[in-house]
C-alpha cells in the first residue's frame, strides 16, 4: 500500500467558494510532434487530443489538457486506487508510444496536486493574485490557461461554471493553500 501524503491541511469553505483536494488522481505528461503520435494517441485513449491553445477534449475515463504544440496533460476523471501507483492507460502508452520512439510518456502524479474549487467567487478569488484575465475564460468550458497565482505556476481548467479543477506543483501546494484560504477570506 503506498503512503499518499497530501501537503494541504483540510478545505477550504467560505460563503460562495469551496476548495478541496481531490487525490489520488493519475496525471500524465506525453509529448509528441508527428501524426503517427497523434494516430497512436487516438487508438489508446479513444479520444482526440486538443490541438487549439487553452482547450481541452474530455472521454469516458480521460480529460487532456493543451499545453504546448507538442506537450499535453492527461488526467483520469475520477479517483484512482490509492493501494498502488501502477495506471493501465500509462503502460499502454509507454508500450505503444514511448518503446516506438513517437513520443514521451511522463508519470507526473505526484508531482501536481489537484484543487477543486467552486463557488460564484472562484474568478474573484483567482482576480486578487493572478495578472490572468478571466472575463473569457470563465464562460467558455473545457477552457485551460497556465497562468501565475499568487507567484505560482498553476494549470487551471474550467470545468463547469464556477467551478474549476487547479493543479499546482506540489511544492508550491501548501503555500498556494495557505494564500488561497486567507484571500477567500476577504471575499
Amino acid at each position: 500500500m503506498l503512503n499518499y501524503k497530501t501537503s494541504i491541511e483540510g478545505d477550504i469553505t467560505y460563503s460562495d467558494l469551496a476548495i478541496k483536494e481531490i487525490k489520488p488522481i493519475m496525471k500524465l505528461i506525453i509529448r509528441g510532434k508527428t501524426k503517427d503520435f497523434i494516430t497512436a494517441i487516438g487508438k489508446n485513449l479513444n479520444m482526440v487530443l486538443p490541438t487549439e491553445a487553452n482547450t481541452s477534449t474530455t472521454a469516458e475515463k480521460l480529460t487532456a489538457f493543451w499545453l504546448s504544440p507538442d506537450e499535453w496533460m492527461l488526467i483520469s476523471n475520477e479517483t484512482v486506487n490509492e493501494d498502488n501507483n501502477t495506471y493501465h492507460v500509462e503502460d499502454e502508452l509507454i508500450k505503444n508510444i514511448s518503446k516506438v520512439k513517437l513520443g514521451a510518456v511522463t508519470d507526473v502524479s505526484d508531482q501536481f496536486v489537484m484543487l477543486n474549487i467552486k463557488g460564484s467567487k472562484v474568478f474573484d478569488l483567482f482576480a486578487t493574485g493572478s495578472p490572468f484575465n478571466f472575463n473569457e475564460f470563465k464562460n467558455n468550458k473545457g477552457s485551460v490557461v497556465q497562468t501565475i497565482l499568487s507567484h505560482i505556476d498553476v494549470i487551471i481548467h474550467l470545468t463547469e461554471i464556477n467551478e474549476v479543477n487547479l493543479f499546482v506543483r506540489r511544492s508550491f501546494s501548501q503555500h498556494l493553500h495557505s494564500w488561497m484560504s486567507d484571500s477567500a477570506s476577504r471575499l
